[in-house]
């Protein structure tokens, strides 16, 4: 740069120079390239560069025996026409790559799964300095590259180990606290110059807290204590992670859409840049003519017979053993007298004498293993002199042979009856106990027939088939797999099958090919087994030594074995596919002629379709050979691929279409597929027909050259159309391959082939992996290759995933069978043991971000009850209508203490033991005669005054139900706790302390059994005795009853304290007044129809909710008995709720969603053995879950399906609506419509907008009705963020308003604000008067075609989800049980799945409910189905053992409790994989 900023330079010298430099660091040159190419724009200027001038020149596509001899690249790959990307550039590319960062973070595995040291604790160093909108992985540098922080890794881990446990210790106290530091960085912030927030590094060892800012664009690593810029080699893998997903930046939209919204893909826009075809159209090529020779048989048999009576003892196939020594030779007098023989077998012993089972033009299967050449052969011409049309298949003995099920289709549909096999063959087929041989599985009915002579009858000497001459009659089927691993059948007539001969003897003479070629020309053949080259890969050519044969293979052995003295004119590549036979082939030239063409060509133009003639000094550069001239009596032309078969130009790739007699014919029985292959009528770029005659598509993608020269690019079966480019599987491989591969993977063990996620093809990449192979040496080749790929061919890996040896299903000649390993892959069936996923590279379709407005905009015109055009979503429940007997009292204490009064005897509880039987009941008066006594305690042990808080720890029962009308009438006020959990006393009993000190209890009162508990030494170890409050013993109650009952006079004062735990981890207390209690038991009481002559069973949680207010409080004031089941006794009993409901010929019953699921799996098998007990549910009028979620409408349907045999109607389950605010807002009742169920659009959610479609639709949603509004609620759906009221078609926050409401949260800091904007919201236009509870819940109003009791139409409120569990990602509004729901379908082994949100991140943490071995199965799939249904990429993929997930009482995840043991370390996954 200073050099030529000190000459005097011309402009366009400066330019040129400039634009090399930017060549060189993007790396489409090497460095001996860009100094080459600068000292010839320098020269001229400066004295030193003087000298002899190497040129640049392109290379034309001619033949040139120079650039032949030039360097080939080391690797070779199995294709016989083609050559390597040259090593050297893969070398380059990934020299290039140290001036970048690793962009790939090491995955953690569980010990259990690796025995090697793992390195999920190091990370590379993060030395850069970037901006935000620098948020490509693939544009960040770094002066560290991959191999130094690697080896730096290794050498310290012994050191970073000792040190690991401190770091654990400290960073996971602070987890929980920075959870939420977190969350509010990254939510609601803005684009400012500077911007803070706190990330929680994760190792699998270590946790670490690391402040960054970004100031003016640059980033800065500042330590959490002095805030001085640090070099963290932690913080790279979390901050690649972050930068990978850029925050919207498009312009904000309007909060309300009037036009109907459609979501559409990032459609990516031309580039002009990118290269076009611009040569002239191509036309029809013609090879040169076929000449005719007098003594060519008319036929293959005619030869057959000539040759069989003329040299009888002529050698015509001589097959070697495993250890290369001649096993057999078959001469032409054997192979004539075998195969008439097998002729006569095959038509006249076969089936009776008036119906032969094989007749003339019969389709015969031919199944013999590849080392019998001789029994094959003998076979293929016995089954022509039958005239019968031979298909033959390979031999299905092992079971990782994949594909026999697709040959048995073809088999079934060719109408195949017999196979023809060896004696050998046929003994290892599997066979039954009675010796038959067992039909094959997807195989039809066979007849084997054994071919060896003494199995096979002499014919008659007057017996001669009738030989004629080649016709259009089908000579054989040859099977095709297809991309998608189906298989065809190409028929070959037999005067395809002579004129192919004639041609390949005419093109080239004394070269073997195959059977038909030797039997025409009497040749010797000499057969190498597979075997046999698995052993000793040179046996062939010592064998063509040997026997002094020629050579036909591909040439990229031509630089090991020319010492050897092979001839460079001797290699003779062919191109060939079953549907075109032989396309071209190379002829043998003489001494002196001009050797093969050689060009090298952009990959870059290659994947746009074109061709650009490039230098060897760039990296993506393919060097390409020609594979000869057409075959002779051959038309060729190259047309487009895909859509009308137009005629490609000069420069542009395309299909290779043949039109000769030695062609296939059609594909047998698909007639759609065989016009579309076999008869092709190319046209020009005006659309006129070039030829008459019509063309078969060969499947080879290719041009041709100067000089009548074929060139082969690739199969159309392995081109991957990514992003728009075209690439081919084997370029994908060959730059694989040339990144070390002998070290770590199997060199011929690695298969690339698409999946279709999200509207465009992703390239996987699946290789062997080597038994002697660390975990942290093959991350480091996968991420070598990453980048290789990346480099050379611009395009991005989807998922790189490493399988042990020998995993892989294999074809029956021991190669990768592709389209077994792609379906293997998709269902999750590949156990690997590495995976490498990288979506946010190579996503880049995705739909647009977007970004809401943050206030009113000009659309939200509101007039009368109309929203920008959309009825107001508002609703309400019937009136409470008149006062009955109990309804004149306010307070429950005075309710019980009437009904002692008026019913004493009425049984109000039965409490039923986990048998079923009743463990006790208790009378109206039994009630209120303990609560006096409980009372008693209160007032002479405790000393409690008016309004003092109780902490009432018992079991579910009737203690606890006495335990709080004691309290009612003590005057104290109750707060129900959940007891500790025996077994997990440690974790339970803090949660237990931790209410007893928020609700300022004064007293604990319990029952002995759990006060001995909290005495115990295992308690005692979790929280001292000493530190709680008074403990009272309810079981030792005083004789004597409460000399005075409370009489409270406030309606509006504290009637008890209601404590949960929230979905999204926050401890909650809502305070119920007097008056809230009255009017919501009266609600209840009006939906329900509940009355002193009702029972109702109760299977629920009694501490929190509506599930306290059934348990305890409903059936005092309505005075129906309750049948109470303790959740917990179902684990025990899993049919303990529906005998007992069946039992009491219950009507009614309450339960939640886990009990619902634990009777859906443990009594799925049992409901024949229930309905022989005589459990009926006939009689349910109403089966109510109660819940605070979003319906579970996929359970409930299959509840009802599954016990609708024992009677139970599937309109009878539904379900409730409660929260924080307000215990119960929705109910089915026992009068009213149906519940409904709607399907909305899921992208039109996400935009808070409701739209109905039809069922079924694509990215349709069900969601049921949350039960019926309860009387004396209203509901209206306000805007979270503007807290507007919305239209019915819009989605929004659910506000309530009724007297029943809860009077605030109990909270021992007094938050102010958030008591007034939950419970005193006001709207900000329209009705700002009225003061609403916010539920936090979103959800919408529907306006139904049914009608209620009164007659009206119905209003159905439908529950989506939480709003605070609810993410906001790329602009859009997200709800976890909709990605959870998807991730569950995609593996049978997923148990259960949570999502949440880590740093704008999506992670998914699933269950593994099978073995260890499939839980990296889980982590494309689960990516997968995100990318396709979500649109979101995965962040970070979490696999754990089943039961990690938190749950509460209800059955809801406990989302951010997962999410703190996440950032804590403390989930023990058995993998964890971070998706680039």
């Amino acid at each position: 740069m200073a050099d030529r900023d000190a000459l005097p330079l011309p402009q366009e010298v400066r330019a040129r120079l400039a634009e090399l430099e930017l060549e060189l660091s993007e790396g489409d040159i090497t460095q001996k390239g860009y100094e080459k190419r600068r000292c010839k724009l320098l020269q001229t200027y400066l004295p030193r560069y003087t000298g002899q001038e190497r040129q640049d020149h392109r290379s034309p596509i001619t033949p040139s025996p120079s650039r032949y001899h030039r360097r080939r690249s080391a690797g070779s790959r199995d294709e016989r026409y083609r050559s390597d990307v040259h090593s050297e550039a893969v070398q380059a590319a990934l020299l290039r790559q140290r001036e970048r960062r690793l962009a790939v973070p090491m995955p953690s595995k569980r010990r259990s799964l690796v025995v090697q040291n793992s390195m999920d604790a190091y990370t590379p160093p993060d030395t850069s300095s970037g901006s935000e909108a620098e948020g490509s992985l693939r544009g960040s540098h770094g002066s560290g590259s991959a191999e130094e922080w690697i080896s730096r890794a290794l050498h310290s881990s012994s050191s970073s180990s000792t040190s690991s446990s401190s770091a654990h210790s400290s960073g996971s106290a602070n987890a929980a606290r920075l959870a939420e530091l977190i969350t509010h960085s990254h939510t609601g912030t803005t684009h400012s110059q500077f911007e803070s927030s706190y990330l929680n590094v994760i190792s699998r060892k270590k946790i670490y807290s690391v402040k960054f800012c970004v100031f003016n664009g640059t980033l800065f690593v500042l330590d959490s204590l002095g805030c001085v810029p640090v070099s963290s080699r932690v913080s790279a893998k979390i901050q690649q992670l972050v930068d990978t997903l850029k925050r919207p930046k498009r312009p904000p939209l309007r909060e309300f859409f009037v036009d109907d919204f459609e979501e559409l893909l990032e459609v990516t826009q031309p580039d002009p840049s990118v290269p076009r075809p611009e040569g002239a159209e191509t036309n029809v090529v013609s090879g040169e003519n076929l000449g005719v020779v007098s003594n060519w048989p008319p036929s293959l048999e005619a030869g057959l017979q000539r040759w069989g009576n003329i040299a009888p003892k002529a050698p015509c196939l001589t097959c070697l053993d495993t250890t290369g020594k001649p096993l057999y030779t078959l001469t032409y007098g054997k192979l004539w007298s075998r195969s008439l023989k097998l002729a006569y077998s095959i038509l006249n012993k076969l089936g009776s004498k008036h119906e032969p089972l094989v007749r003339a033009g019969d389709r015969v299967a031919l199944v013999f293993p590849n080392n019998d050449p001789v029994g094959f052969m003998v076979a293929f011409y016995g089954c022509l002199l039958a005239e019968v049309v031979p298909v033959p298949v390979e031999v299905p003995l092992s079971k990782k042979d994949s594909g026999s099920q697709q040959i048995g289709f073809l088999l079934g549909s060719c109408g195949v009856a017999v196979a023809l096999t060896s004696d050998a063959c046929h003994k290892g087929l599997p066979k039954s106990t009675s010796g038959d041989t067992l039909q094959l599985k997807g195989w039809p009915k066979l007849l084997w027939v054994v071919t060896e002579s003494k199995h096979l009858c002499k014919p008659p000497r007057d017996w001669y088939p009738h030989i004629k001459d080649a016709n259009n009659e089908t000579a054989y089927i040859e099977y095709k797999t297809c991309k998608d691993g189906s298989v065809l059948g190409v028929t070959v007539t037999r005067i395809a099958m002579l004129t192919h001969c004639q041609a390949f003897s005419f093109r080239c003479t004394n070269v073997l090919y195959d059977f038909g070629i030797s039997v025409m020309n009497m040749m010797h053949v000499i057969s190498v087994p597979y075997a046999l080259m698995k052993v000793n890969p040179l046996s062939w050519i010592q064998k063509i030594c040997q026997y002094k044969g020629s050579v036909s293979s591909c040439d990229a052995f031509l630089n090991v074995f020319q010492t050897k003295g092979l001839r460079t004119e001797v290699i003779c590549p062919c191109a060939s596919s079953p549907e075109c036979m032989t396309l071209a082939i190379r002829r043998p030239t003489e001494d002196g002629c001009k050797g093969p063409g050689r060009g090298v060509l952009s990959l870059t133009g290659l994947s746009h379709g074109v061709i650009r003639v490039d230098s060897e000094e760039k990296l993506s550069v393919l060097t390409l050979h020609d594979v000869g001239s057409l075959m002779p009596g051959a038309l060729v032309c190259v047309v487009r691929s895909e859509g009308v078969p137009q005629l490609c130009r000069a420069d542009e790739i395309g299909e290779v279409c043949v039109c000769s007699v030695a062609t296939g014919t059609s594909y047998y029985g698909l007639t759609g597929m065989t016009k579309n292959t076999f008869e092709v009528y190319p046209v020009n770029s005006s659309g006129v027909l070039v030829c008459e005659y019509a063309f078969v598509r060969s499947g080879l993608l290719g041009f041709v050259g100067g000089g009548g020269y074929v060139f082969i690019t690739g199969k159309a079966d392995g081109l991957m159309v990514v992003g728009g480019r075209r690439h081919n599987a084997d370029d994908i491989i060959a730059t694989a391959l040339a990144v070390e591969p002998m070290k770590f993977v199997y060199r011929g063990r690695i298969a690339v082939f698409s999946i279709t996620v999200l509207h465009d093809e992703r390239i996987v990449v699946i290789a062997e992996q080597r038994p002697e192979a660390t975990e942290e040496e093959s991350f480091q080749w996968m991420s070598r290759v990453l980048q290789a790929i990346d480099g050379i061919h611009q395009v991005g890996v989807y998922c790189l995933a490493l399988v042990p040896s020998n995993m892989l299903p294999k074809t029956p000649l021991g190669g990768i069978h592709l389209s077994e390993t792609r379906q293997l892959f998709l269902e999750g069936s590949l156990h690997p043991c590495s995976v490498l996923m990288c979506p946010h590279t190579c996503v880049t379709n995705l739909p647009k971000p977007r970004q809401k407005q943050p206030e009113v905009g000009p659309a939200s015109v509101m007039v009368g009850n109309l929203v920008s055009g959309k009825r107001i979503a508002q609703a309400s429940g019937r009136d409470l209508g008149s006062m009955e007997d109990n309804d004149q009292f306010i307070f429950l204490s005075e309710v019980l203490q009437w009904r002692a009064q008026t019913t004493p005897d009425h049984v109000l509880y039965t409490l039923l033991n986990s048998r079923g039987g009743v463990a006790t009941s208790v009378t109206c008066l039994q009630l209120h005669k303990r609560g006096e006594k409980i009372a008693a305690l209160l007032a002479e042990r405790g000393q409690l005054q008016d309004g003092d808080h109780v902490a009432l720890v018992y079991p579910p029962g009737i203690d606890l139900i006495a335990a709080f009308y004691g309290c009612l009438y003590a005057g104290c006020v109750p707060i129900t706790v959940r007891p500790p959990h025996p077994q997990n006393i440690s974790t339970t009993l803090p949660t237990v302390k931790m209410i007893v000190e928020v609700s300022r209890s004064v007293c604990v009162m319990t029952s002995q059994a759990i006060c001995k508990l909290l005495r115990s030494k295992e308690a005692s170890a979790a929280v001292d005795f000493r530190t709680w409050p008074p403990v009272l013993d309810t079981d030792d109650l005083p004789k004597k009853r409460c000399p005075l009952l409370c009489k409270t006079s406030d309606p509006d004062s504290l009637a008890y304290l209601d404590f949960s735990v929230s979905t999204t981890g926050m401890l909650a207390g809502v305070k119920m007044s007097h008056s809230s209690v009255s009017v919501l038991c009266r609600s209840v009481k009006l939906q329900c129809e509940l009355y002193p002559s009702r029972e109702v069973a109760v299977c629920l949680d009694p501490y929190c909710g509506l599930g306290f207010v059934l348990w305890c409080l409903c059936s005092v004031y309505s005075g129906h008995q309750s049948i109470l089941i303790a959740p917990c006794d179902l684990e025990v009993n899993a049919a303990l709720w529906l005998s007992a409901v069946s039992q009491f010929k219950v009507r009614d019953t309450f339960c939640s969603y886990s009990v619902m699921e634990l009777c859906t799996r443990g009594l799925g098998g049992q409901t024949d053995s229930l309905k022989s007990r005589g459990v009926d549910l006939s009689r349910v009028r109403t089966c109510v879950v109660v819940a605070e979620e979003r319906p579970r409408l996929s359970l409930s349907l299959s509840f009802s399906k599954l016990f609708k045999d024992l009677g139970l109607h599937p309109r009878a389950v539904s379900t409730a609506f409660g929260c924080r605010v307000n215990m119960a807002i929705c109910l089915q009742g026992t009068s009213g419509p149906d519940p409904t169920t709607v399907y909305v659009d899921m992208r039109a959610l996400r935009h808070d907008r409701v739209r109905l479609v039809e069922r079924g639709s694509p990215h349709s949603l069900s969601l049921m009705e949350s039960g019926k509004i309860l009387p004396g609620v209203r509901i209206i759906i306000a805007n979270p963020e503007t807290k507007g009221p919305v239209g019915d078609s819009h989605l929004g926050e659910i506000w309530v308003q009724s007297t029943q409401n809860a009077s605030g949260y109990f909270s021992v800091y007094g938050d102010e604000n958030l008591q007034s904007d939950h419970f005193s919201a006001r709207l900000s236009f329209g009705d700002t008067h009225t003061i609403w509870a916010r539920t936090g819940y979103l959800g919408f109003l529907r306006r139904t075609e049914l009608t209620d009791a009164s007659g009206e139409r119905h209003d159905a409120l439908y529950v989506v989800g939480a709003l605070d569990e609810a993410m906001e990602l790329r602009g859009m509004r997200y709800h976890p049980i909709d990605i959870e729901t998807s991730v569950c379908r995609t593996h049978k082994s997923i148990a259960e799945c949570a999502v949440f949100t880590w740093t704008n991140l999506l992670v998914v943490v699933v269950e593994l409910g099978g073995s260890e071995h499939e839980a990296l199965d889980l982590v494309p799939l689960v990516t997968n189905v995100v990318l396709e249904e979500h649109y979101l990429i995965v962040g970070v993929v979490v696999v754990v053992d089943t039961g990690v997930i938190p749950i509460n009482s209800r059955g809801e995840k406990q989302r951010m409790h997962l999410r703190d043991g996440f950032l804590a370390d403390q989930l023990d996954p058995i993998y964890v994989a971070y998706n680039m």
